[in-house]
């Protein structure tokens, strides 16, 4: 892994400032706020009476949305790790430190999702545990597993990543805050030494356990349509997530751009965004070409939902990919907005279909996410954005001088 430039280095990384309490973020906090008291509720009445789960669904929008898509959407860190650190593309840095925030929000919410969802959420601690106090109980054929392991220790990877940019902030402020600033000259540098190893398992956390996604629904066996059943779910899973966090990365990007009057970066994100439509290209010729070797081409034309729906998802990701392909597209910010809108929201398609939609444990059973279920979920993406506004409105995350007031214009 070769790297030019210390990881994570500031690039004139400094706070937005400015009030906190505005009306939008009061909407998220109120929204927030009811998520978690649902939680709470949820926690004392059980699944059966808050959710629409049963045995023949033991999954259902916690799961679907907030971790399989979640995550998805919270790859952006992995994504630009893989042009900066492991293909050497410096000129990604002054992007890396919002897309490690966003992936370290959505994976923390995923986390939590994931506690709700549980049975006896009172146990998940066993599990980083090895199952104390029988230590060694691990059921190793467990994908599941794999995933919850992987989702904890990346959590735990992602914030040491983003660390620097609290030790900064501290440093800078030692007068008010002298602990907070003698410990981060202490644990900054150790931070800094060991980077190059926490890069590493930044990188490796997530392609596990994106493509265990995919593997666990192979066990789900003729309970998923063919048309999303193949033996290449894991790969397929993986590089959607990676579409998925370059996508993510460029609407990150052209908001705080548009909101926080930065300088755009749309050279750098047209970039980003060729990049993506490069693993697009491959996922669509991957799942094409699977079809048509397994001998399923014929489900491609059946007037169904599914077939409707899974044209969609192929389209959503090919036009915006397509598009790249004229110059005056790559040098336009709103293009690519709205060409990675598209993609995130093909990758969020394909990711539900495959946990919800297209599966299907028997014709006398059906789901439908109660309203406790919505709300928790609207609450968890309030709270992820609400802390996304305070810590960049704090700490210095975003690159780049504030654009001059025309340019803000």
């Amino acid at each position: 892994m070769s790297v030019h430039a210390r990881p994570l280095e500031n690039h004139s990384a400094e706070p937005v400032g400015g009030r906190l309490m505005t009306v939008p973020f009061r909407v998220l906090v109120t929204l927030g706020v009811l998520g978690v008291v649902l939680i709470a509720w949820r926690m004392v009445v059980g699944l059966g009476a808050a959710t629409g789960l049963t045995d023949a669904y033991p999954w259902g929008l916690w799961i679907a949305f907030d971790v399989v898509t979640g995550t998805a959407l919270g790859c952006g860190g992995y994504a630009v790790a893989i042009l900066l650190y492991i293909l050497n593309k410096g000129r990604y840095h002054s992007l890396i430190r919002p897309a490690i925030l966003t992936s370290a929000l959505g994976y923390t919410m995923a986390a939590l999702a994931i506690t709700i969802d549980v049975g006896r959420p009172w146990f998940i601690w066993r599990i980083p545990l090895g199952g104390f106090p029988d230590m060694g109980s691990y059921n190793w054929n467990s994908a599941l597993l794999e995933v919850a392991l992987c989702v904890m220790a990346y959590v735990v990877v992602l914030w040491i990543e983003l660390s620097p940019a609290f030790f900064e902030r501290w440093e800078r402020e030692a007068k008010r805050s002298p602990r907070l600033a003698a410990f981060s000259r202490r644990a900054h540098p150790l931070v800094k030494k060991s980077m190059l190893w926490i890069v590493a398992l930044g990188v490796l956390l997530p392609t596990l356990h994106q493509s265990s996604l995919g593997s666990l629904m192979l066990l789900t066996g003729p309970k998923l349509h063919a048309l999303w059943n193949t033996a290449w779910l894991p790969l397929l899973f993986l590089l959607s997530c990676v579409t998925m966090g370059y996508a993510a990365v460029v609407i990150e990007s052209s908001l705080s751009s548009r909101f926080f009057g930065r300088r755009s970066e749309t050279p750098m994100l047209g970039s980003l965004y060729g990049a993506a439509s490069l693993v697009i290209a491959l996922f669509v010729a991957l799942r094409l070409g699977d079809i048509a070797v397994s001998g399923k081409l014929g489900l491609l034309f059946q007037p169904s939902l599914l077939t409707a729906l899974f044209w969609a998802e192929i389209l959503l990701v090919a036009v915006p990919a397509a598009l790249w392909l004229r110059p005056e597209n790559r040098r336009n910010v709103t293009a690519l907005f709205r060409g990675a809108l598209m993609i995130l929201l093909a990758g969020a398609l394909y990711r539900f279909d495959t946990y919800l939609v297209a599966f299907n444990p028997g014709p006398q059973y059906t789901y439908f996410p109660t309203l406790p279920e919505i709300l928790v979920t609207v609450g968890i993406v309030a709270i992820e954005v609400a802390v996304y506004l305070w810590l960049v409105k704090r700490f210095p995350i975003l690159s780049g001088a504030p654009a001059r007031a025309a340019e803000a214009r």
